[in-house]
């Protein structure tokens, strides 16, 4: 029950309560054509992934897979990547219960406080993490409850407050000024939702249930959304720098030190480091680091998918479990609708991109290679392939 309460908080955070009304904003009810559409791409992608890790036993996901298929590089580049992606949600779950207590207090405005209370929720959360992981599933579990609570209430509730006037217009604008403009906001959408099914209602839920049932309908959503976005942070805080640690020590591509532990079994050090990037990143906007979130959920996918297509090819490292129907189809639908977001990214997300990867790329032609553990896993490699 545990695991299956962390894969909701995986899915469901911040952009949950945070993202309906900037979908509305470019696709009127419409959204929900291209919410189905995010939802059945994601769910190629998962079933991807469900394939790659009946095959493999050891942990890292989509560097795990690509290291693998591809390479020590190109794995230990998604490795980075993959840390990266968890310190941005770390950071936008940060950034989004900040928002949700402006709306409650203008104190929280206030540049002091604002990032006073973030550095000690980042403070707080480390701390807690370096005496293990006990109180984490705790925390997880409360949190992923609350959250289903709220969503359900509203969803129930809301269902007595539908009215036919608010299902017009169905067509969004943009659709009437030609073809261009109607794709152009539908990866804008698309781009958004996609986020929320990677990692997510806001303020427009919580003022929606206050005009539909009043000012306990507000309050109950707003607290099921602090306790959601807070369980989500937490959760993300011991995630990501398990992340770092194991790049260290599965495979030694990260120096030895980064995955050290302590007594608690926690990995102090990755601990630390992924407070202080994300520390970085509460500086920036919300749907900045939605937009890089996405950006990093896709460099993971795509090499993620190569790798299902080809081990399928050169059957590679058997299934042990769930093996994926259809051949290839599932992989290039996913593939090709995958790339197709990198339209909708802008300039400077790509740019924060390039930098992740240009500099890990340079790190690590000064990491030192641990020769044994090379050839340990060559020696998998090749017992893998007689299979």
């Amino acid at each position: 029950m545990s695991i299956y309460f962390l894969g909701i908080n995986g899915v469901i955070g911040s952009g949950a309560f945070l993202l309906p009304q900037t979908i509305y904003k470019d696709m009127n009810l419409m959204s929900v054509f291209v919410t189905i559409c995010a939802a059945l791409t994601v769910s190629m992608v998962a079933l991807c992934y469900a394939d790659l890790s009946s095959r493999f036993t050891g942990s890292g996901a989509a560097w795990l897979y690509s290291y693998h298929a591809f390479g020590r590089f190109t794995g230990y580049e998604l490795g980075i990547y993959t840390w990266f992606l968890g310190c941005c949600t770390y950071a936008a779950e940060i950034v989004a219960l900040l928002t949700i207590l402006k709306t409650l207090s203008p104190v929280f405005s206030n540049h002091a406080v604002h990032y006073g209370i973030a550095i000690g929720i980042i403070v707080l959360f480390t701390i807690i993490n370096l005496f293990g992981r006990t109180i984490v599933k705790l925390v997880d579990n409360l949190s992923s409850a609350a959250k289903m609570i709220t969503i359900l209430i509203f969803i129930i509730i809301g269902a007595f407050f539908i009215h036919k006037m608010n299902f017009t217009p169905v067509i969004p604008k943009a659709a009437t000024l030609g073809v261009d403009p109607y794709f152009k906001h539908f990866g804008a959408a698309f781009s958004v939702v996609f986020y929320m099914f990677t990692g997510f209602s806001f303020i427009p839920i919580a003022v929606a249930f206050q005009k539909a049932v009043g000012d306990w309908g507000y309050v109950l959503v707003i607290a099921g959304m602090l306790i959601s976005v807070i369980g989500v942070a937490f959760a993300g805080s011991f995630n990501t720098p398990s992340l770092i640690a194991s790049l260290a020590n599965e495979h030694a591509m990260l120096p030895k030190w980064i995955g050290k532990k302590n007594k608690h079994d926690a990995a102090w050090v990755a601990i630390l480091l992924s407070a202080i990037i994300t520390m970085i990143l509460i500086t920036q906007s919300y749907l900045f680091l939605v937009s890089c979130i996405v950006l990093a959920s896709f460099i993971q996918y795509v090499p993620s998918i190569l790798a299902v297509i080809k081990f399928k090819h050169t059957n590679e490292f058997p299934n042990n479990g769930f093996k994926l129907p259809f051949s290839y189809v599932i992989p290039a639908l996913a593939l090709i609708i995958s790339c197709y977001m990198v339209t909708n990214f802008t300039w400077k997300t790509i740019l924060v991109g390039v930098v992740v990867g240009v500099l890990a790329a340079v790190a690590y032609f000064f990491i030192e290679k641990d020769e044994k553990v090379e050839e340990k896993h060559q020696k998998y490699l090749s017992k893998m392939r007689n299979k």
